[in-house]
């Protein structure tokens, strides 16, 4: 459970970007021309949303959520296929709109401006979005990525011309667009495909000083410092802490193996979610020289070994069931989980934080 989580990147960037050509184009990485900046009507009462959307019942919920938390913000009703909601914002910022409460969503980045939205419920994917500079940026990052959606969307790293290309095509758009707000995504999509946090730091100081001071820029200035703790190539530091017998087990008695240390707790519903994932991958690799290594967040015995049964966690586990004040936790400074580290068998980290199919490509690149 992260102290502070950025939605949208749950959402795939090629499926949020309503694009005001035509509908039947297909995407590619080419930018369309930006539209004529008199068009774009800052409100400096705030912004408003009129949007037009065919199909759904008058009555049908919708929601404005916040796009780094996915909390809801306003909600409001369908009318006549209409809907509106205004307010207003420090700095532009991402927000997802949903109907009925349930996927797909419509995703702008909204500025203090009059926005118009038009689609149909069928395909609100294509919803046109004007009226807001901000989003029309948004579009410009989304375009520039669709070639290379599938980085993304499996998290296959492994085609080193293709991570390549795509750096250098978001190091060209942080460079041109330093003063836009949609400027730290593009330094979040580098540094989910590079694990350089000095590429991502050397990225975010070409930032202007406004953007850096948004919400989304303290996220970045965050995920920096956090990585700069316990960073890639270094030892991990070593601890003892008893298993659910009571017996001490020391981290460096694992040397030899790969292995994933991995923060969890049976109370937090991500890590439970993601367990499936980390079984999967145990199963497949442990016979290559891999394993797992569990550190709890509990403080109920009981919970613990419970949910270690239930989710069949068949692999070594640790807890001094202090929560968050465990004693590994407070040493590697763990502030959200689920939190993994990737060991190598000297002890140094591979990578942090694998979930979903990050961990299962970053298995197969190194246990071949």
């Amino acid at each position: 459970m992260k102290i502070f989580s950025l939605f949208i990147l749950l959402i795939p960037s090629w499926l949020t970007a309503q694009n005001q050509t035509n509908k039947k184009s297909t995407s590619t990485a080419k930018v369309s021309p930006a539209p004529n900046k008199t068009l774009t009507k800052k409100n400096t009462d705030g912004f408003s949303i009129s949007g037009i959307i065919k199909g759904f019942p008058d009555g049908t919920n919708v929601s404005l959520l916040n796009g780094q938390t996915g909390a809801p913000e306003s909600e409001t009703t369908v009318t006549n296929n209409t809907f509106s909601f205004k307010g207003k914002l420090v700095t532009p910022e991402f927000k997802i709109i949903i109907f009925d409460k349930k996927p797909p969503y419509i995703t702008l980045f909204l500025d203090n401006s009059n926005v118009q939205i038009n689609g149909v419920k069928d395909s609100l994917e294509t919803a046109m979005v004007t009226g807001s500079s901000a989003h029309t940026d948004f579009i410009k990052l989304n375009q520039l990525l669709a070639p290379y959606q599938k980085l993304f969307s499996s998290n296959n790293l492994n085609d080193r011309q293709e991570v390549e290309s795509a750096m250098a095509a978001l190091e060209n758009f942080v460079k041109r667009e330093s003063g836009s707000f949609v400027a730290p995504l593009a330094v979040i999509r580098c540094s989910q495909l590079s694990p350089e946090i000095g590429k991502t730091e050397e990225l975010f100081n070409q930032l202007s000083t406004e953007v850096k001071n948004t919400p989304m820029g303290n996220y970045v200035a965050q995920q920096i410092v956090e990585s700069k703790r316990n960073a890639i190539g270094t030892i991990l530091a070593d601890f003892t802490q008893a298993d659910t017998t009571g017996k001490p087990i020391q981290l460096s008695s694992y040397r030899g193996k790969y292995v994933l240390v991995d923060f969890w707790a049976s109370w937090c519903g991500p890590c439970r979610q993601e367990n499936p994932n980390v079984v999967a991958n145990y199963n497949r690799f442990k016979s290559k020289n891999f394993t797992v290594l569990g550190v709890s967040l509990d403080k109920t015995k009981s919970a613990w070994v419970d949910a270690i049964t239930m989710d069949g966690l068949t692999w070594g586990h640790v807890s001094d069931l202090k929560g968050w004040t465990n004693a590994v936790a407070q040493q590697y400074q763990i502030s959200s989980i689920p939190q993994n580290f990737l060991i190598g068998p000297d002890g140094k980290i591979i990578a942090k934080n694998l979930r979903g199919p990050a961990l299962e490509s970053k298995l197969e690149s190194i246990l071949k």
